[in-house]
């Protein structure tokens, strides 16, 4: 079955606009990463150290904070979880300055 005259128009739109993006994304990438790399070659590359192997050592260096700062929430929501003296602190710390507050406010008065 023949398709018919606008929809060989509409393809060709089509693909023209998709290319187009392309082009202008293909652009804009390779723009950022010559301007990514150069900032790593002069302000976070060790002696002696190519850009990809700081890249690689930046990514291990992120993924293990990542990590120690996910241990370390793990950590405080299980002893927060299990500690009646911890939320016992923190409503007496609260109750303590709720009443701070309230003194200055009738001291100015």
């Amino acid at each position: 079955m023949a398709k018919s005259k606008l929809v060989k128009a509409n393809e060709k739109i089509a693909d023209a606009v998709v290319g187009g993006y392309k082009k202008i994304e293909d652009g804009v990438v390779g723009a950022y990463k010559k301007v990514e790399d150069g900032f790593v070659d002069k302000f976070l590359t060790h002696e002696d150290e190519t850009v990809e192997d700081a890249k690689k050592r930046l990514a291990e260096e992120q993924k293990q904070r990542e990590t120690k700062t996910k241990e370390t929430a793990e950590k405080r929501t299980a002893a927060q979880s299990g500690s009646d003296i911890g939320r016992a602190s923190v409503e007496r710390s609260r109750e303590t300055v709720e009443a701070s507050v309230e003194t200055s406010k009738n001291a100015g008065k």
